[in-house]
């Protein structure tokens, strides 16, 4: 009897990926799996629940994919995720179409839940809230063999006044770092050379499980990794960094001088009123220190507009603290009101105008910044992973580059290069957020 294929959508961050790459392992053992959904007879949607435009992402996805029953082999429609963990009972009456719902600790129920809805036409439905489980086990790689998320911790103990995430995840919880580190060595057994550690605040690594911070101890643990060439480090809380984890950023030759720091904001008054532990005079003095020991140090950042009594004045404020420090990468959120956090509940709410206004304002302001900062790039060789190849039209990222957030390198060339391999390529034109260039021969320096 032919095995049923499985379609699998993922929505939402990095760390949903990884819960995906999981579930389709796992999947794969006894179904086929497919990337079209209408050859699927299941299909999963791992959905995302952190603001609004993720949920109602995650909500049209759903309901696209109830069409598929209808239209298609579809037979079984599976909601998984944040989005099913946070409103698990209100989606049961919204979608009737979904056969099975999982929250994002129930994930090892999956097999068996899928059996009750095709021997016993049931419906099956859980919603489980940890503060222990964390999923990990074998993966599918969804990125390319060639690079690949480890999820380091899970949850998160900040509990900033606008994320709903400690009450969908839990509280903060690291994983084993001999666990990590194996699960790097399988990646790089496979191809893996660029490891992306990632979690709700990857700066506190450890401290639950070893009294202390020990960032810098599992990258240099895993740098050892033969075939590892790059290490990135995302979603680091500028007030968490510690000298050792800027010493074994600064010295390690495989760890990408790139560090995420998404403050959110600058106006001590904003950042108070978010619950955020930094302040502006830490947040300063830590990218300070950064510049300062980190050799080409590319620094990130996120920030949000539109806060509940965010002012003229704070978001001047940001403003001038955006053309000081120049980031080289920078993304803007506008503040979305979430149910069940206090900031949905605080007064002087931002009009949804003004939160527009404001995002474009910051925008435009990064474009000529990045495009400033790109321009110095002209000239210089970069390694090069190849992401994408069309004939002699090639793409990929230079280190200073986060998969999917930031810009990419192009270049042409008559020589052909796979996918997962590194080129060195000159800088010859520099975009707001692209760079092109051409390929270096033996003689380039």
């Amino acid at each position: 009897m032919e095995k049923l294929k499985v379609g699998v959508i993922n929505l939402g961050c990095d760390k949903n990926r990884i819960d995906s790459e999981i579930v389709i392992s796992s999947l794969s053992e006894r179904y086929n799996m497919t990337n079209d959904p209408k050859l699927a007879d299941i299909i999963l949607v791992n959905t995302c629940g952190f603001i609004e435009s993720s949920k109602q992402e995650s909500i049209d996805t759903i309901l696209e994919m109830s069409e598929y029953k209808k239209k298609y082999k579809c037979t079984v429609l599976i909601a998984t995720g944040c989005l099913t963990q946070r409103y698990g009972a209100e989606l049961i009456e919204l979608m009737p179409e979904l056969d099975i719902m999982l929250g994002v600790n129930d994930y090892n129920k999956l097999l068996s839940s899928i059996e009750d809805v095709l021997l016993k036409n049931i419906k099956v439905q859980h919603f489980n809230y940890s503060d222990d489980n964390i999923n990990e086990g074998q993966r599918v790689l969804t990125t390319g063999t060639y690079s690949a998320y480890i999820r380091i911790s899970e949850g998160c103990d900040n509990a900033c006044t606008y994320c709903a995430i400690p009450n969908i995840r839990g509280k903060y919880r690291s994983r084993k770092m001999e666990n990590i580190v194996q699960e790097a060595k399988d990646l790089s057994d496979h191809g893996c050379k660029e490891i992306i550690l990632v979690a709700q605040d990857t700066t506190r690594y450890g401290i639950d499980l070893y009294g202390r911070k020990t960032l810098h101890t599992l990258i240099n643990k895993i740098s050892k990794i033969s075939g590892i060439e790059w290490i990135r480090i995302l979603y680091c809380y500028a007030e968490e960094i510690t000298d050792e984890i800027i010493n074994e950023i600064s010295l390690n030759d495989k760890v990408c001088k790139y560090v995420d720091i998404p403050i959110q904001h600058i106006s001590d008054d904003i950042l108070k009123s978010m619950k955020r532990k930094g302040r502006k005079k830490i947040i300063t003095e830590n990218i300070r220190k950064m510049r300062e020991n980190i050799n080409g140090l590319i620094l990130r950042t996120t920030l949000i507009v539109g806060f509940p009594g965010e002012t003229n004045e704070d978001f001047e404020e940001l403003k001038q603290f955006i053309k000081e420090i120049k980031f080289d990468k920078l993304g803007v959120f506008k503040y979305s009101k979430e149910d069940g956090t206090l900031a949905a509940l605080m007064e002087d709410q931002i009009p949804e105008e003004v939160k527009v206004e404001r995002e474009e304002e910051l925008m435009i302001m990064q474009q000529s910044i990045s495009k400033e900062l790109n321009n110095i790039k002209i000239g210089k060789i970069y390694n090069v992973l190849v992401e994408d190849v069309d004939g002699k039209n090639y793409s990929g990222r230079n280190c200073e580059m986060a998969p999917e957030v930031d810009g990419t390198f192009f270049f042409e060339s008559d020589k052909v290069y796979n996918k997962g391999q590194f080129v060195k390529v000159r800088v010859t034109k520099a975009l707001e957020y692209d760079l092109i260039g051409v390929v270096c021969n033996e003689s380039c320096e």
